[in-house]
Order: structure tokens, then C-alpha cells, then sequence
């Protein structure tokens, strides 16, 4: 029986306004992986995920992004790569704390966005951001997309790389997401979702924007929180996960029973 971590982005509200449905996300998934006040979320909203989270056994991680709210971390941005590294320190730092403060720890991280995206494309930029997490703390997990340049910059570093397969966004034929700029990027019937889960877990492939089979092993199913109809929609991922015999487990559990 293959073992699959779900995981959901977190704690992506600001003071008083709120996105998405944590609480019931969380009883979902596995994981976590939580804003850390760049592209959103601030310290009130984390530590409330992160206590929500410790209570329900399910691992915390940063999700780390460009110091843009307004666009929601989705806006690339020109950062001096040194200073991008010190903003990725800077964030894993701030989910560290209050995860120790909740009596329990960070087990991953992942990139946020136009982030995650300019990483995952470019070789140069991934592998001075990967190094940074190495430096900061090298038994972290990097949850990553499909992704040679961050999965070779973690092995570089002697990172774990995890990837993670998005069940509603569309794949090019290079493995990448496709830009959310194009149409049919953002994948919304339900249907379409639950036969891409069943595909990934029983063929190991996804079909591309294309329509091209692509081979892909995945540890983990990320499920988006702030569309509609989030937790209805996770609850029928975790349910079809199951029904094709993947044991839901946090990447951190995978580890420890593959020793």
C-alpha cells in the first residue's frame, strides 16, 4: 500500500479578514503549510493554525513568498538573489518560533507563488534559495511542484525534495504549471480533479495542458483552500485517494516507516 500526504495552503488571511476554510481543511489533510506575513497571513493568524494544526497531529510548514499582500504572492518581482535568501530565512524563522512556542516543530517548507514558480524555471535562483533553507535548518522536507532545478538544488544541499502534485492546476510538457494566465490553467469541475488524483495514483502520470501523458511520482496532493467549495473538494480527494489505496500520512510519518 503506496503511502500520499494531502496538503493545504494556510493561514492566508490578514487581521480581521479571513481565506479560506482552515478549521475544517484541517481536518482533511495532513499537512499544513502556512503563510508566513509576506504574501499573507501575520503572527495571530499563524499561531492559531499552528495550535489548530499540533492538535490535530498534523505537521506545520512555511510557505514562503514575496513581501507582496496586495497581489497575493502571484506578482513576480525583482529581488537581489541575496537578499531573496534572507527573505526566505526571515520567514522559515518567524513559522520556527511560533511552532516551538506551540510545543511542536517545522517538518517542511515550500515556495509561495511567482516564487515558487521563477525557482522552479531557473536553476541559478533555486539553488541559492534551496542552500538557505540547508543553512537554516537541514532536516526540513522542501515540498516542491514538479521540478528539476529545485529537486537537484535540494540535493545539492542534502535536502530532502518531496514533490507535490496539484491536482487543480494544469501541467506543461516540461513538468512545470502552466502560467495561471492561460486558459484551462486553473482546473475547477470536480470530476476533472478526481480522475486527475485517480490517474496520478493508479498510472503514476498526469495528462498535460497538451495532452500528453507525463510520467510523475508524487509524496504529496496539494489542495487549495481559498477556492469555493474547498473542503468539499478535499474531503472528495482524500475520499478517492483511499478508494485506490493510499494510506494518508504526513510526509515527516512517510520517512519514519521507510526506516
Amino acid at each position: 500500500m503506496s503511502w500520499i500526504d494531502l496538503n493545504a495552503d494556510m493561514g492566508e488571511g490578514f487581521g480581521p479578514w479571513r481565506m479560506g476554510e482552515d478549521e475544517a481543511l484541517l481536518d482533511v489533510v495532513s499537512s499544513a503549510n502556512v503563510a508566513c506575513g509576506f504574501h499573507a497571513g501575520d503572527p495571530a493568524i499563524m499561531d492559531q493554525v499552528v495550535r489548530a494544526a499540533a492538535a490535530r497531529g498534523v505537521d506545520v510548514g512555511a510557505h514562503v513568498g514575496f513581501p507582496d499582500r496586495q497581489g497575493f504572492g502571484r506578482r513576480p518581482m525583482q529581488v537581489d538573489t541575496q537578499e531573496l535568501a534572507s527573505m526566505v530565512v526571515y520567514q522559515l524563522g518567524a513559522l520556527a518560533g511560533i511552532a516551538r512556542r506551540a510545543g511542536c516543530r517545522m517538518t517542511h517548507m515550500s515556495f509561495h507563488g511567482a516564487l515558487g514558480n521563477m525557482a522552479a524555471a531557473d536553476a541559478s535562483l533555486a539553488a541559492p534559495l534551496v542552500r538557505a533553507v540547508a543553512e537554516f535548518d537541514p532536516a526540513l522536507t522542501v515540498l516542491t511542484s514538479a521540478s528539476r532545478a529545485i529537486e537537484d538544488a535540494a540535493a545539492a544541499s542534502g535536502l530532502r525534495a518531496a514533490v507535490c502534485f496539484l491536482a487543480d492546476r494544469a501541467y506543461g510538457d516540461d513538468g512545470l504549471l502552466v502560467s495561471r494566465k492561460v486558459p484551462g490553467s486553473v482546473i475547477k469541475e470536480e470530476a476533472a480533479v478526481m480522475a486527475r488524483v485517480t490517474r496520478l495514483l493508479t498510472e503514476g502520470t498526469v495528462v498535460t495542458h497538451s495532452g500528453r501523458a507525463l510520467p510523475m511520482r508524487a509524496a504529496s496532493i496539494l489542495l487549495h483552500g481559498d477556492t469555493p467549495g474547498a473542503v468539499a473538494l478535499a474531503q472528495a480527494v482524500r475520499a478517492a485517494a483511499e478508494r485506490c489505496g493510499a494510506r494518508i500520512a504526513p510526509l515527516s510519518r512517510q520517512e519514519a516507516s521507510a526506516t
